[in-house]
């Protein structure tokens, strides 16, 4: 095959057995973590567990079909696509349907089963921004022209996920969309005033909303108030502290006794360390950069800026989303309710995340062939 031809057929091996790894580890501890809470809760020890392999097979279905598509039609789709989430984020906020759990109204309720529109949000933005992108690159160094449409259309999103309110979103929304800005060519000096200027923004949302203000003194200090503001990351800490380098074993952990909330979903990072000990953490940490690598090794092989921006977009995404959760989980960054991709229980953070699979598997069947 001659250097710079194009590679046409099979996707990335290599990033379908990651994600494999991933999602069938992410099933066993799933199962480890909730089920004497579903077995209380539900009168079913294997509740959580099997809707998770119903998202798991539409969430297979749906890479399966992504990554046999040719990754150019879905510039065709993304106005529809975007649309479509706006109206699913107003039907969350507006109609009967629309759920809300723990204060936040972040759910469409579709029958038995739940869905997140933001899940979808993310995702669909990031084929948007790597349109915009690959259509204006000429003009990016030009903030009136590249720079600010783009942060409009984001910021707007953003407002939207702030109604419900969902800051962890919007927060993952705004730093995927000033990193691709920054791949596809803006000006650094631009970017870094925009940072400098929503501070007052940011500083808002934090310290004016009741709940967000007791988060970040949980996250400065949560052994202040063990007990109340820092339960949850104080468990999460007895959790890993607990799992030494080997770790109890599996299905041996003491804090998902009720004592750690959620262990299944947004903490399930730490049942890992705690059950598998640093070297399994280690191990989950691993894999995820191997995962990213693969990623942005795709996005340097695309032999074109559609690709490289869409490659860079979606993995920049999972890997954001994977550094936050585990930087909650010990304690590096505040509270916030996102999930660890492919591993934490929820249908939706486990569809798109495959789905988004599946876009760099189709990109990766038009790579160049490189060294890696």
């Amino acid at each position: 095959m001659l250097a710079g031809e194009r590679r046409q057929g099979h996707g990335d091996l290599m990033l379908l057995i990651l994600t494999l790894v991933l999602v069938g580890f992410g099933l066993i501890m799933i199962y480890s973590s909730s089920s004497i809470l579903a077995m209380r809760t539900y009168g079913d020890s294997y509740y959580f567990i099997k809707r998770q392999l119903i998202w798991a097979g539409l969430g297979f279905a749906g890479l399966w079909f992504l990554a046999k598509t040719p990754y150019e039609r879905f510039r065709n789709m993304v106005l529809p696509l975007l649309f479509g989430c706006v109206i699913l984020l107003l039907a969350v906020l507006l109609l009967p349907i629309g759920k809300t759990v723990g204060g936040a109204r972040r759910w469409l309720v579709l029958g038995p089963l739940s869905f997140q529109p933001a899940e979808m949000l993310k995702l669909v933005l990031v084929i948007y921004l790597a349109d915009a992108l690959a259509r204006k690159q000429e003009i990016m160094r030009d903030f009136s022209k590249g720079v600010l449409p783009n942060l409009m259309i984001a910021g707007s999103l953003s407002a939207l996920l702030l109604l419900q309110p969902d800051l962890g979103t919007a927060v993952i929304i705004v730093l995927v969309t000033i990193a691709m800005l920054f791949m596809g060519g803006a000006r650094l000096a631009h970017l870094l005033s925009l940072g400098l200027a929503a501070l007052p923004v940011v500083f808002l949302l934090i310290f004016k909303v009741a709940y967000r203000r007791r988060r970040w003194d949980a996250f400065l200090d949560p052994w202040q108030d063990a007990l109340g503001k820092g339960f949850q990351i104080v468990q999460s800490f007895l959790a890993l502290g607990s799992g030494g380098l080997w770790g109890r074993g599996l299905c041996e952990s003491q804090q998902k006794l009720f004592y750690l909330p959620t262990p299944h979903t947004d903490f399930i990072y730490s049942i890992v360390g705690e059950e598998l000990g640093f070297i399994g953490a280690f191990a989950v940490l691993l894999v995820f950069g191997m995962l990213i690598w693969k990623g942005f090794s795709i996005a340097r092989h695309c032999p074109d800026q559609f690709g490289k921006m869409l490659a860079v977009g979606v993995t920049m995404l999972l890997g954001l989303q994977a550094m936050i959760n585990i930087g909650v989980v010990t304690g590096l960054v505040p509270t916030k309710g996102t999930t660890l991709p492919f591993i934490s229980a929820g249908g939706s953070s486990l569809l798109f995340s495959l789905l988004a699979v599946g876009i760099l598997l189709s990109i990766s069947r038009n790579a160049i062939p490189g060294e890696d």
